[in-house]
């Protein structure tokens, strides 16, 4: 546990002095990306040993201005950058509109070994999702995620820093992703606004 706590520190100092370079651009970087996914493997579902002024209590984002905002008390801790589904206007209303879901949630469950570096599960659909999904009989669809780039990239890396390009997830840099991961404490809830 001591190592973990001695990592997160040092992760947090780095957070405060910004990002390591081989991941300021956001962009997969062999060795250094790897060494990112294990440090937050370490630190999975361990928010406890970083202070809590520095834990998102809550977890806003803003569609309309591609921005994801980490709130603790009110204020706003960090604010980033991000990319939304491929038709991003509007809620989600059924499985493969491509659309980012709105509403309150809750961020789930962490997977530091998905198809993406690292994803953080939105607990979409919610009842009033549901409710809605089921008076339009259509099915809602489900596992959007809060992610980095993916693992293999499909295009050039500037692709992905200048446009929407998800299937409804809301999508981070790498080096955002981390610090998003090590500042969200299981069952943040997440306000999706348009």
């Amino acid at each position: 546990m001591a190592g973990v706590s001695v990592l997160v520190a040092a992760l947090a100092m780095g957070l405060a002095a910004g990002v390591p370079a081989a991941l300021a651009s956001g962009k997969p970087h062999g060795p250094a990306r790897e060494t990112a996914r294990a440090q937050a493997n370490a630190s999975e579902g361990d928010a406890s040993a970083v202070p809590a002024a520095m834990l998102a209590d809550r977890v806003i984002v803003r569609k309309a201005e591609r921005r994801l905002y980490l709130m603790h008390d009110g204020a706003v801790l960090r604010s980033y950058r991000v990319a939304l589904g491929l038709n991003p206007v509007g809620p989600k209303e059924q499985e493969g509109d491509s659309r980012t879901p709105e509403g309150h949630y809750q961020l789930t469950r962490r997977n530091p070994h998905s198809d993406y570096f690292l994803s953080i599960q939105v607990s979409y659909p919610n009842d009033r999702d549901l409710l809605r999904a089921r008076r339009n009989r259509l099915v809602p669809g489900g596992s959007i995620m809060i992610h980095g780039l993916p693992n293999e990239l499909r295009r050039e890396p500037d692709y992905y820093e200048n446009r929407d390009w998800t299937d409804g997830c809301i999508a981070l840099s790498d080096s955002d992703m981390l610090e998003v991961w090590l500042m969200i404490p299981p069952d943040t809830p997440i306000d999706i606004l348009p």
